[in-house]
């Protein structure tokens, strides 16, 4: 017998989200599973750093405030919880969860998810040669004369699923992918097979869509006036069918909008080709299909899986060294003098740009002609420095640019005072064979069950659709592109993701045609220099394109303003082009 849609609702969307989500999720309505994701990339390196200065942390802390809130209600009503907040600690997290219920007068069975963590046998991996070669530039781990601090392979659903078909009302993990929370409790509740290729490819969509929180629901959104409703936006709910396919919703009188718009953004979030490989299975999200159901439920249909390749991704980190930055202000006239000017003033003062290991300097630019006030006529000059001695771009750095007050350019001053050096991480993704990753469940009754692997085969390529010829030689205008098009960017480690899309069919084969990787260079000269990858999504009129090391080692070492690249495509949206006239109508 069929069971009814599952009613997975998320409240987190990264280490430091929405406190009250928890709540307002459980309370806002019903809902059978409440999720949470907090390991973005960056927050593997936060963890180890706290677990350096306390050996029984390494866990999201404020998943335990959260679970506080709304351990009682969830019991009462049946509602289990599942989050991969265990982070580099997953035990000591179901141990502080026991105390928690203790203290609460509350019994839950907890259980947790680990085998993860690659960092101790990474000696014994690398002698068995194993290379964990750098996925983007091929550097074996080996050569890099680097040690990592963490190292934490992806896995994948089942392991949650065995402790939810255990009796669980509590599963934390450690790194799992993003849509494992909610692939876990689906492939639970529905009874599927490892071999369910499509239904679990359903389910990696909808948890794909739901992971981010309120960026499905309008928060982040590029076309302003559609969210009509300003409140905070609402966080998401994924009702997933037997069949994989899901209603993406929100719980009634919150902000915010779910629309066909905002679920198509939060697909093209921070992938890279339309073929989205997970531990369980391979989904091509190109594949999807949308359809507005009715106001603020949109449904995914026709996700299409294969099995998952037999490696699996891992996040390694490692200590890069120190960094530093100041920032000084020009203002008015001569801008691009006057900073040449300081930047060979202050490196004169500190021995040279040779002394640091790395230095970047950028001369960023907001000022306007005769400016009607004072902000408006001002630049940023922002110097980066980077070496494996704290002391060298510590305080003799920021200090040094102090200097410069009395004898340097008219009218000298800084964003911030002198500044300390921080340490920084570098990001290093790699694969390895799964087979030599043991993914283990402990269960409420402390039984431990290493979970199978399913079975695997090659990725396959994307399935192709077909794009509407364009064809038109009628007038144009030159207008921003956000004027017809979407936007939604990210990071992927060192790279950056932009996936636009089009609203209707006529403008999805202006944008199909005109958005070659060389019309995007011309738009994003930051790209110069960069590969490009470009990949069609027709179902979702869209075209994802991933700048290779824009974003250098990843968010932690990255010197560019916007670290995770979450305004590029706001930036692209921006820049003007020649557009048909009849697509303005």
């Amino acid at each position: 017998m069929t069971r009814d849609p599952i009613r997975i609702a998320n409240c987190s969307g990264f280490y430091g989200d929405r406190l009250a989500a928890a709540r307002e999720m459980v309370e806002g309505g019903p809902i059978d599973v409440l999720t949470g994701d907090y390991l973005a990339e960056l927050t593997m390196l936060i963890l180890w750093k706290a677990r350096r200065r306390d050996p029984e942390t390494g866990f999201a802390r404020t998943f335990l405030t959260q679970l506080e809130e709304v351990l009682g209600t969830c019991l009462d009503r049946g509602i289990r919880v599942v989050s991969n907040a265990g982070g580099l600690n997953p035990a000591g997290l179901a141990t502080q969860i026991g105390a928690l219920a203790e203290r609460l007068g509350l019994h839950p069975q907890v259980a947790y998810v680990h085998g993860d963590d690659l960092l101790p046998r990474l000696p014994d991996l690398l002698a068995d040669g194993v290379d964990l070669a750098h996925l983007d530039t091929g550097q074996r781990l080996a050569d890099a004369g680097v040690d990592p601090v963490s190292a934490n392979a992806y896995l994948g659903g089942w392991g949650i699923a065995e402790a939810l078909g255990a009796g669980a009302d509590v599963v934390v993990t450690g790194r799992v992918t993003d849509a494992s929370v909610v692939v876990g409790p689906a492939a639970w509740w529905h009874g599927w097979s490892r071999t369910d290729w499509d239904a679990l490819a359903g389910a990696v969509a909808a948890g794909h869509v739901i992971e981010c929180g309120p960026q499905a629901c309008g928060g982040n959104y590029a076309f302003l006036d559609e969210v009509v409703d300003r409140r905070y936006p609402g966080f998401p709910i994924a009702e997933v069918a037997a069949d994989g396919s899901s209603v993406i919703t929100k719980h009634a009188d919150t902000g915010g909008l779910v629309s066909v718009g905002t679920v198509t953004a939060q697909l093209l979030y921070e992938i890279d080709s339309p073929v989205y490989a997970n531990p369980d299975v391979v989904a091509d999200v190109g594949t999807c299909e949308l359809t507005q159901q009715g106001p603020d439920r949109v449904l995914i249909s026709g996700t299409r899986g294969a099995p998952p390749p037999d490696r699996l991704k891992v996040a390694l980190n490692h200590l890069g060294g120190h960094r530093n930055t100041m920032t000084l202000v020009l203002t008015g006239l001569d801008l691009e003098e006057k900073a040449a000017w300081a930047e060979e003033e202050l490196f004169g003062i500190l021995g040279g740009r040779d002394s640091f290991a790395e230095t970047d300097v950028q001369l960023l630019r907001f000022d306007t002609a005769d400016a009607t006030l004072n902000a408006h006529a001002t630049a940023h000059l922002r110097v980066t420095v980077k070496d494996p001695d704290a002391q060298k771009v510590g305080r003799r750095f920021s200090d040094a640019t102090m200097q410069l007050a009395l004898g340097g350019y008219a009218g000298f001053h800084t964003t911030t005072p002198p500044s300390a050096a921080s340490a920084y991480g570098v990001y290093w993704p790699a694969l390895v064979p799964r087979d030599l990753v043991e993914h283990v469940v402990v269960l409420p009754d402390g039984t431990s069950r290493v979970v199978g692997h399913s079975p695997s085969g090659p990725v396959p390529a994307p399935v192709s659709s077909p794009v509407p010829a364009w064809d038109d030689d009628g007038p144009t205008e030159r207008v921003p592109l956000g004027r017809l098009v979407g936007a939604r960017s990210g990071d992927k480690g060192g790279n950056a993701n932009v996936g636009l899309w089009a609203r209707d069919e006529e403008t999805w084969a202006w944008l199909a045609a005109t958005m070659t990787v060389e019309r995007f260079r011309e738009l994003l000269p930051e790209a110069a220099g960069l590969a490009v990858r470009r990949f069609e999504l027709p179902h979702l009129r869209a075209v994802n394109l991933v700048v290779v090391g824009l974003l250098g080692e990843g968010v932690a070492s990255a010197t560019r303003p916007d670290p995770q690249a979450k305004g590029l495509g706001e930036y692209l949206r921006s820049r003007t082009l020649e557009v048909p006239v009849r697509l303005l109508r």
